[in-house]
């Protein structure tokens, strides 16, 4: 079973990551990365990033931009 300090030094080594990646990474259900590191978030050990700003302008205009988005998460400085 894959533990909260796993998770948190994964996106610590990848700076940052998304649960699909640690997912893959840790070999554990990307549900169970998923509830951990919204755990570590409501700690305050890890915070999500805003990665629509990061979108090209031909992204942002894409119907499908949205579907693309997935939740990114790095260490809190």
């Amino acid at each position: 079973m894959v533990s909260l300090i796993a998770v948190r030094d994964a996106i610590a080594l990848n700076g940052r990551a998304d649960a699909r990646l640690l997912s893959h990474q840790l070999n554990a259900p990307e549900a169970l990365v998923q509830a951990i590191m919204e755990k570590l978030a409501a700690m305050g050990k890890i915070e999500a990033v805003d990665v629509s700003s990061c979108l090209s302008s031909s992204c942002k205009q894409c119907p499908e931009s949205q579907g693309c988005d997935t939740k990114v998460y790095q260490i809190r400085s």
